[in-house]
């Protein structure tokens, strides 16, 4: 007998008596959330990462102090990637008597490659996206220039050998937000008109950029070809590599986008198994059959493994494409919400979705098909007779086996899938202790009752199985929804939260010693709150335990980089209130004078620098020693003053410094900030309003994008609901067939089933309560690095409408039973 086409044939035979329409909508429905969840958060996730990459002008940046070999560029042109050059360098212009310092940059056609730049046409023009760059002769300014050279738009200025005029005033500049502390302000030229000046001579402290931009997969191909180069002196430079603070705001957006994508895959796990249990109790007869025409077990076994197979396979082609409309139809409906272009989809949610119903399938349905080959040949005389009960042992290692496999290969991050993981099985264990518990108390209770809620309450009691699985299924989905629904109200609010309206937007640097006092009381008068002035020191870290520090000891192009620059270190008796001790400790008052560091971890893991090291800087031409006393976790996207490293007082109080500060200006006083610049003429001002600006739009984009996961997540929950009701169905149809016979009225029997199903979701709502609170603050503790408070209006929420929902929906999807007359139920029984 050939098993494939005999289990093909079944499989039809089955699909049109209806037998397996519940586990493929089941199936169908799990694989069509997955791939529309994993289609849109993929697309999305890297429309914000392409939104974000305005702060560089590209998707990749190639820098370096001498000019760019030309095979770069023709590399880039053979791989058919977008690609523009610039170029900057200080020098000093002439505008009749007056000369200033400015911050020359040429630019070829094609800039910016991401982002617009936005300028003026006058002082008191509109700003507006520049859809060109500057013509030859012609020089755009930033608006600071105008009084300081006394220039207007129409003059001249001369710029080295060449005389260039003044046509616009740059307002925004999409790649300055990357390079916030250059100093100088901004002068755009073409980059043609850069030779004209003779300002390229062999001491021109030139940087030369190529920009490239490209499809992801295209972009870290070329990057890797690049480094492959090994050509001296050059970085390669990605948006999570430019900026910590937008590095910050992608990788936690994206961590809120899998784990919402994580709790879809949950839910349809829970669906799968519900249905294939009701599916396995169906097919014993067609088992037992098999067996009487002679199949043996290993026969029987086979054709129901490939029928499921079979099964899955076309439930998850059907659930991928279905996926494919779904996502289509919603980027049509709000993607106009995330940016002006959302990226094209990639094949790779297709190939995951088919991936992740086979692997639902047989983890959650395997271990009970194999149950159909015991079925004893008197099943067919003997209805009673069933297979021997399913190993536990064995379904919970194929379940835990596929729910970590799918986890880990979603989520991306080991550390979340673990908490997810460890958090759903010490659930599930608690969901069945108390489901056997409740069987124990109701067995009892039920004879002091009367009415409903005895014949309620004894139907609990009486099918332990059934009402455990129930009761765990119920409160799975719950805790998975719930979950879901506090990352959507409550961490996503805490996220967003930590960026409010009134977050530094201006920083002062370079302030003297001398000048602090004087500059804290002028802020102050002013009515600006700032978090501090904080000493600010430049050394360059020379030595890891004796070891020197080199590029050539790092594969990492941001670890390489790491180890040629200078840091900005500073000295402090407290941790800044944004900053958390991961490892080690913070120094005390009597220990002010030790010779400590604290280093930030992101730092640490990258120059692979451990808790207990001994650093040496090189500050000012002198040597500086200390031992790594603690590790810090540090909010960058927070916007206040922060440092990679910190040494105790007693360590750096005696090297030279200058002060740094931050804090939230309004626009109504913007006065105080001109006077003080004014009176402290080498005080440089710092606006990140740009900067703040793309982390906000990470922020509101990510918030949207899991406020549209959460429908798929719901609609996942609407057939958990859905299968785990029809768990208990065949029960159902012969107990109320036996009441009715018995005379029981329809309207006691209807409230039963009510009070039946109310409990169930009411004790499936307060324990999913209760785990969805303690993955939540594990979640958010360990892995998003957010504030948490208990949220006890979800508990009574959880409780009633737990209660409500189900309640209703299984006294609904009861109402045929009390409508068919007992002796048809009898008969077919």
């Amino acid at each position: 007998m050939n098993s494939l086409r005999f289990a093909l044939r079944l499989l039809r035979r089955d699909w049109r008596a209806g037998e397996l329409r519940l586990l493929a909508i089941a199936l169908v429905i799990a694989v069509a959330s997955v791939t529309s969840v994993g289609f849109f958060t993929d697309r999305i996730e890297r429309a914000m990462a392409r939104q974000a990459s305005e702060v560089l002008a590209a998707d990749l940046r190639v820098e370096s102090n001498q000019p760019l070999p030309g095979f770069l560029l023709q590399e880039a042109e053979r791989r058919q990637l977008a690609h523009a050059k610039t170029l900057s360098f200080p020098s000093v212009i002439l505008h009749r008597d007056s000369t200033q310092l400015v911050q020359v940059k040429g630019v070829s056609d094609t800039y910016p490659l991401r982002g617009q730049m936005r300028v003026r046409d006058s002082v008191s023009g509109t700003d507006r996206a520049a859809d060109t760059v500057p013509a030859s002769g012609e020089a755009w300014l930033e608006e600071r220039l105008l009084p300081l050279l006394g220039v207007a738009i129409g003059d001249e200025i001369k710029v080295g050998k060449r005389s260039f005029r003044v046509s616009r005033i740059i307002v925004y500049e999409p790649d300055r937000s990357a390079n916030l502390f250059q100093l100088a302000p901004r002068l755009l030229i073409p980059i043609d008109d850069i030779e004209e000046t003779g300002l390229l001579g062999p001491a021109s402290r030139v940087r030369h950029y190529l920009l490239i931009a490209g499809p992801p997969s295209e972009m870290s191909d070329y990057r890797y070809w690049v480094e492959d180069q090994n050509i001296g002196g050059l970085q390669v430079e990605d948006i999570r590599t430019a900026r910590p603070e937008l590095r910050s705001a992608l990788d936690q957006g994206g961590r809120f986008l899998r784990l919402a994508a994580a709790t879809a895959i949950l839910l349809c796990m829970v669906a799968v198994a519900l249905s294939s249990r009701r599916f396995v109790e169906r097919q014993s007869d067609s088992s037992a059959l098999l067996r009487c025409l002679g199949a043996s077990r290993r026969q029987v076994t086979r054709i129901f493994i490939l029928r499921l197979l079979s099964l899955g396979l076309i439930a998850s082609i059907i659930g991928v494409f279905t996926g494919l409309g779904v996502q289509t139809l919603l980027i049509r409906l709000i993607g106009h919400w995330f940016t002006s272009q959302i990226p094209a989809p990639t094949a790779w949610p297709l190939v995951s979705g088919l991936i992740t119903g086979i692997l639902v399938l047989i983890g959650f349905s395997l271990p009970s098909i194999i149950r159909l080959g015991e079925v004893p040949p008197l099943r067919v005389f003997r209805r009673h007779l069933d297979a021997p009960p399913i190993s536990y042992r064995l379904f919970l290692m194929a379940a835990l086996l596929s729910l970590s496999i799918l986890l880990v290969w979603q989520i991306g991050n080991d550390e979340m899938a673990l908490r997810l993981i460890s958090g759903l099985l010490a659930g599930l264990t608690i969901l069945l202790l108390i489901s056997r518990l409740l069987v124990f108390v109701l067995a009892p209770l039920r004879h002091l009752t009367a009415g409903s809620w005895r014949y309620g309450l004894a139907s609990l009691s009486r099918n332990p199985a059934t009402t455990t699985m129930q009761l765990t299924g119920f409160g799975l989905g719950f805790t998975v929804l719930l979950l879901l629904a506090i990352v959507r109200v409550d961490l996503l609010s805490s996220w967003q939260g930590a960026l409010p309206d009134d977050s530094p937007n201006q920083f002062l640097i370079n302030i003297q010693p001398d000048e602090v006092e004087a500059v804290r009381d002028l802020l102050a008068q002013g009515g600006i709150m700032t978090n501090g002035l904080f000493p600010m020191i430049r050394g360059r870290l020379v030595s890891i335990d004796g070891d020197p520090v080199s590029r050539d000891d790092y594969d990492n192009p941001r670890a390489q980089r790491l180890a040629t620059r200078d840091f900005n270190i500073s000295h402090a008796t407290q941790p800044q209130r944004d900053n958390k001790i991961v490892s080690g400790r913070w120094w005390l008052e009597s220990q002010q004078n030790e010779s400590w560091f604290s280093v930030e971890l992101g730092l640490a893991e990258t120059l692979g620098i451990p808790l207990g090291a001994e650093l040496e800087f090189e500050v000012a031409g002198s040597r500086v020693m200390g031992r790594v006393e603690n590790l810090r976790s540090v909010e960058w996207d927070s916007f206040n003053v922060n440092f990679f490293v910190i040494g105790t007082p007693g360590l750096l109080v005696q090297q030279p410094a200058t002060y740094i500060t931050s804090f939230y200006l309004p626009a109504e006083k913007r006065q105080v900030l001109h006077s003080l610049i004014q009176r402290f003429p080498s005080i440089t001002a710092l606006d990140v309003t740009a900067l703040m600006r793309q982390v906000r739009t990470i922020m509101d984009r990510g918030a949207l994008a899991v406020e549209s996961v959460f429908l798929f997540t719901l609609a996942a929950g609407l057939i958990v609901l859905y299968t785990g009701i029809q768990a208990s169905h065949e029960l159902k149809v012969q107990e109320t067939a036996v009441l009715r016979t018995l005379g029981v009225k329809r309207s006691i029997l209807l409230l039963s089933t009510l009070l039946e199903f109310a409990l169930l979701g009411g004790l499936a709502g307060l324990i999913s309560a209760a785990l969805a609170s303690a993955i939540s603050y594990s979640l958010a503790n360990e892995v998003f690095n957010l504030p948490w408070e208990l949220n006890f209006s979800m508990w009574i929420t959880a409780l009633l409408g737990g209660a409500v929902c189900v309640g209703i929906a299984g006294t609904l999807a009861s109402r045929s039973l009390l409508n068919t007359p007992p002796l048809v139920t009898m008969r077919k029984a």
